[in-house]
């Protein structure tokens, strides 16, 4: 593809994101741009998050996972499902039943001022370095297909990257991104489709799925070696938890989740989902064993996060296999950063300003936007940050290790506050979420040098249990309790 057609294919594709945001974004309401009124139609919803969970991270490195992983991902998909039940049935109904626009504020009404805080700022610092991750990965394709070309550096690369966000969700918020979601998972998947299709005909494959059965990286279940990091009950289980905590206890999901008309909706949105994301997680896998055949048939040197765009862009596919690559890619970034910069906003505003205690409507709109803009800056700083610290394992793996850190005080806190009733010293929780995660680091490096045992994902469970043990050492009964207040 030209230069000039790949300006004018993302010029055109923002160019409807920022129509649907003047048709969506009319109403500038906090209620609007936070919750989307309660109106949500749950389909939309549904489709939409898709495209939220996958992002260009899972479009580029899922697929290239499958040369060294074979299908292993799949045992870590079929706990999501388990996770997603979980999210649907216990804590859907907590957050409906509580009204809330924030998650957290759950854990103020549970421990206290301290816990609620510390939620907040670890799900701030995870969601700004996942969305970071994501951004920087499109970033960098983009750079290498289109602006390296043209001469433009990777730093205003970035900076136009995160402008087109902002320009579509600056007024309307989870009400615009509901619909410029939904748009966006139709592209990544329809590019999907039509990579799978073109690959097919390359490799003159008659069955498709007889082909992927009987692929030589076709092994999806792994029960050999307990000591391995893709030990399939690692894999299940962090699997599980995973879509509990990047889902559940993320108030980027849920946001979505709660700007549904009421809890039926919102179980039904979770269900559809559920079915509809192991189908389409199951389609990048095999797209990846046709890329890997295709790169090997053909002596192309590509692996990891290289391979699906260094084949798509060498143009042995024709320009409409490029143009939807490009689509696909664009809208799969896009779709979960936006609703990572709205979220980051919600959060920010509600949780650690709380303009909605202590400001005017009117103040409330105004600090918001300066949030929004804010936050803009901290992901330009970020993705930039990160362009000299990304190593050579595909992205995905990093996203899922620094949640396995971040995410497992969340988990804890949640599943103490769930589980039991007992109360803690809400003074020393920040200490403990802090202390967990670094206990956790060491248990698995001194597991991996001493046991050759990687827990792998597993971590996340680790660290979400320290916590809980944590929580237990400093519980207190209500009569001391009292006293202390």
């Amino acid at each position: 593809m030209q230069p000039t057609h790949i300006v004018s294919l993302i010029l055109g594709y923002f160019s409807v994101l920022i129509f649907i945001s003047f048709l969506t974004g009319k109403s500038d309401s906090n209620l609007a741009f936070f919750k989307a009124n309660n109106k949500a139609p749950w389909y939309l919803v549904a489709f939409g998050m898709i495209g939220a969970t996958l992002s260009g991270v899972t479009f580029i490195s899922v697929p290239g996972w499958v040369e060294s992983q074979s299908l292993g991902y799949m045992q870590m998909v079929l706990g999501y499902v388990v996770g997603y039940a979980v999210i649907g049935l216990v804590l859907l109904p907590l957050y409906y039943r509580l009204n809330l626009t924030s998650i957290y504020t759950y854990l103020d009404n549970r421990f206290g001022r301290q816990a609620y805080k510390t939620g907040a700022s670890f799900f701030l610092l995870s969601r700004v370095v996942g969305a970071s991750f994501r951004l920087f990965l499109v970033a960098n394709v983009l750079q290498l297909i289109l602006f390296d070309t043209l001469g433009v550096p990777f730093w205003v690369t970035v900076v136009i990257t995160i402008l087109l966000i902002w320009a579509y969700t600056f007024r309307g918020g989870i009400q615009t991104i509901i619909w410029t979601d939904t748009l966006q998972t139709l592209f990544m998947l329809i590019a999907v489709g039509v990579c799978i299709y073109s690959i097919s005909e390359q490799l003159h494959i008659e069955n498709i799925f007889d082909y992927i059965a009987t692929n030589k990286h076709a092994k999806m279940f792994f029960f050999n070696d307990i000591k391995a990091a893709n030990y399939f009950w690692k894999q299940f289980f962090a699997g599980a938890f995973i879509a509990i905590v990047m889902t559940g206890l993320d108030q980027d999901m849920m946001q979505k989740n709660l700007s549904c008309k009421s809890l039926k909706d919102a179980q039904k949105n979770m269900f559809w989902f559920t079915i509809i994301l192991v189908i389409v997680k199951f389609s990048f896998l095999a797209l990846g064993i046709l890329l890997t055949d295709y790169a090997l048939t053909n002596g192309i040197d590509a692996h990891k996060d290289n391979l699906f765009p260094a084949l798509v862009m060498s143009g042995n596919f024709g320009m409409v296999v490029s143009i939807f690559f490009l689509l696909g890619l664009i809208a799969a970034a896009y779709s979960s950063a936006d609703s990572a910069l709205t979220s980051l906003t919600t959060s920010f505003s509600i949780d650690i300003l709380e303009i909605d205690k202590n400001q005017s409507a009117e103040n409330q709109i105004a600090i918001r936007k300066k949030v929004h803009i804010l936050f803009s800056l901290v992901l330009i700083a970020a993705i930039l940050t990160f362009k000299y610290f990304i190593a050579d394992t595909s992205v995905i793996a990093k996203i899922f290790q620094f949640a396995g850190y971040t995410y497992g005080p969340l988990l804890g806190l949640y599943a103490f506050g769930l589980f039991t009733k007992l109360k803690v010293k809400d003074k020393a929780i920040p200490f403990i979420a802090l202390l967990a995660p670094v206990l956790t680091y060491f248990i698995n490096f001194y597991s991996i040098q001493y046991f050759k045992f990687d827990f792998g994902f597993f971590v996340l469970v680790i660290n979400g249990f320290l916590t809980f043990i944590g929580l237990l050492l400093f519980t207190q009964s209500d009569k001391n309790r009292m006293k202390a207040s």
